[in-house]
């Protein structure tokens, strides 16, 4: 099942949801939502800086995490971006694989 790192900031209506509902009731949320996509929240925390929060989940498909973006993004209360993980395993498929390309000239 495809990994995905979503990360992110909370508008000001989305620290208004937050400080009335606090973390743990956003972190269910997330949960939930995953769940019923078929997939799993594997961490979920908050941090300083840029980003307010940080969240690595398994979904079945891309289709499935762009169902979630939408709908996030859509509910106006954040902004994010999300970031296909990969296992090394993955990437030395990949690196085995041969493509015939040649750069423009």
């Amino acid at each position: 099942m495809p990994k995905y790192l979503c990360q992110g900031s909370y508008t000001e209506q989305g620290l208004k949801g937050l400080l009335h509902e606090g973390g743990s009731k956003r972190r269910a949320m997330v949960d939930q939502l995953v769940r019923e996509m078929g997939g799993k929240l594997e961490a979920f925390y908050f941090g300083f800086g840029s980003d307010d929060f940080h969240i690595v989940m398994d979904l079945p498909s891309n289709v499935d995490m762009a169902v979630v973006a939408l709908v996030a993004q859509a509910s106006g209360s954040v902004k994010s971006r999300i970031v296909v993980l990969m296992t090394p395993e993955e990437v030395d498929q990949a690196v085995k694989r041969k493509v015939d390309f040649h750069p423009a000239a």
